[in-house]
């Protein structure tokens, strides 16, 4: 058993004494001490001796260790803890990348609405795309183009097989953009650090892409290849 230290002791057996009725000399240390939480108040101990422990002024929580165990002199003693009040959750708040609507959000997105507004007006002024008369079943447009979003199977269509154009190479491209959170799992947002992902998504977008301008512009009677500054543009503003 650890031996409890002498000036513990002491004032246990000072405390017990007067108690019962007892005097005593009073320890020199006990005004003022009683509740600074690092040494056991005496009126802590008084009470420890009557079966009841109320809490400090101070705020913190007494405690009495379980029964009464006897010291090395013969005497009984409760063993006492003050434990300072305080917060049990530590709330540590890290500031976030986060920016405001207004302005910063707002002001990209009407400079963005601007510019197209801009771009649509000035090539509206130079392209003529004139409507046409309604659509006539009876009547197949040459050429006959799909819409620009299914204008890039067209073309691979013109180049492979169905199988291979419609199944097996948008397949492939598709299983590649799942795939690709899984195999570049680097959490970083800088380009520098997202080298497959960014160049997977890349690639993709360069392919689709340039499919598409070949349908759209390059495409001409019977979808044969031509040159728009040749034979002009053919039905891709009119479908």
């Amino acid at each position: 058993m650890t031996e409890i230290p002498e000036h513990l002791l002491k004032r246990s057996q000072e405390a017990k004494a007067k108690a019962e009725g007892g005097t005593g000399p009073v320890p020199e240390s006990s005004g003022a001490s009683d509740d600074d939480g690092e040494t056991i108040p005496r009126s802590l101990l008084e009470q420890s001796q009557q079966g009841g422990v109320t809490a400090p002024a101070s705020g913190g929580v007494a405690t009495i260790a379980p029964p009464a165990m006897a010291g090395p002199s013969g005497n009984t003693h409760r063993l006492l803890t003050v434990v300072k009040s305080g917060s049990i959750q530590d709330v540590k708040a890290n500031p976030g990348d986060k920016v405001h609507v207004w302005p910063h959000l707002l002001a990209a997105e009407f400079t963005a609405a601007l510019f197209i507004t801009a771009f649509s007006i000035v090539f509206s002024i130079f392209i003529n795309a004139p409507l046409l008369e309604l659509a006539n079943h009876n009547a197949t447009p040459n050429p006959s183009k799909a819409p620009w979003y299914f204008l890039g199977l067209q073309e691979l269509l013109t180049m492979f097989d169905p199988m291979i154009a419609g199944v097996t190479i948008p397949g492939i491209v598709l299983v590649l953009l799942a795939f690709a959170p899984y195999i570049d799992r680097n959490p970083s947002q800088a380009p520098e650090d997202r080298k497959f992902a960014i160049s997977i998504q890349t690639i993709h977008l360069m392919f689709w892409s340039v499919l598409v301008i070949i349908g759209s512009f390059f495409r001409g009677q019977g979808f044969n290849f031509t040159y728009p500054w040749d034979t002009g543009l053919h039905g891709i503003f009119h479908l």
